[in-house]
């Protein structure tokens, strides 16, 4: 039996403090709402709650439409993470083992492209989808984001750190592009896949700004967009948006937690090898 190395104690220690007080703002916010809004007010706070009304929760239901802005949420999810899967593997497959010119120059526009924030390309953006008819749509909020280039970036180094031999063995074999992507490179990507998935799960999730401005209606808005209700000029009702807030942030907590393996072996696969 390995004797116990307590010279690692104190970083334990460290980590294990580091861990709590990260953890702390999801405590304060569980108990938050299972207060009544008085409580909530309160001054100085208090952790614990006088009275837990776990009715909150059902109140939120009957405050917005929860269900559907969920559902939305959970639609427009689903096909991103699908778009982005669709061109992340096409785009790095071909930046990775495909020759042709200007490879690396226009691979370098696409990580440059990751530098432009949101705001710069918000109105040209805006006046695309009016252009095109889809403000208010589903379509506005799911195909500008099918194309994630951290995504691309991700899976073009874990491809390239692919033994070679495989490609050859497969091109012998008659196979063709297509059939080696499908065949060979899918199957030893599932890591870096299931984190590019989780990645881009949490991002569409906590979208709030691109569809409060290309959306009107309430019948297509995302999760994000419905919690601002609780927050609004005349007052914020603390406790029934600390359990909305609980319920939207719950599946995202249980996906990281049954993730989160692979999540560690796509950093420590992928690497930065050129």
């Amino acid at each position: 039996m390995p004797k116990p190395n307590f010279k690692l104690t104190p970083v334990h220690l460290i980590l294990v403090g580091g861990g709590i007080f990260m953890l702390m703002p999801f405590g304060w916010m569980v108990l938050t709402s299972l207060k009544t809004p008085l409580e909530a007010l309160r001054f100085p706070p208090t952790w614990l709650p006088e009275i837990w009304r776990f009715s909150n929760y059902r109140e939120v239901f009957q405050e917005i439409s929860y269900l559907r802005y969920f559902m939305n949420t959970v639609f427009i999810t689903a096909v991103t993470l699908l778009g982005v899967f669709f061109t992340g593997i096409l785009a790095a497959y071909a930046f990775a083992r495909i020759e042709f010119w200007g490879r690396e120059v226009l691979f370098m526009i696409f990580l440059a492209l990751m530098m432009i924030p949101l705001p710069v390309y918000l109105v040209p953006s805006y006046m695309i989808l009016f252009n095109l008819g889809w403000i208010d749509t589903y379509w506005a909020m799911i195909v500008p984001w099918m194309v994630n280039i951290f995504s691309i970036f991700m899976l073009r180094q874990h491809i390239k750190t692919l033994p070679q031999d495989l490609f050859d063995a497969a091109k012998i074999d008659g196979c063709s592009r297509f059939g080696t992507l499908w065949r060979i490179v899918v199957p030893l990507s599932k890591a870096p896949l299931i984190t590019i998935g989780v990645f881009n799960i949490i991002s569409s999730w906590n979208s709030f700004f691109w569809p409060l401005i290309v959306t009107h209606s309430d019948a297509i808005r995302p999760i994000q967009v419905g919690l601002a209700y609780f927050s609004r000029e005349q007052s914020s009702n603390y406790t029934l948006l600390m359990a909305a807030s609980t319920l939207t942030i719950l599946p995202l907590v249980i996906l990281f937690f049954f993730a989160q393996r692979h999540i560690i072996q796509s950093y420590i696969r992928t690497g930065l090898k050129e």
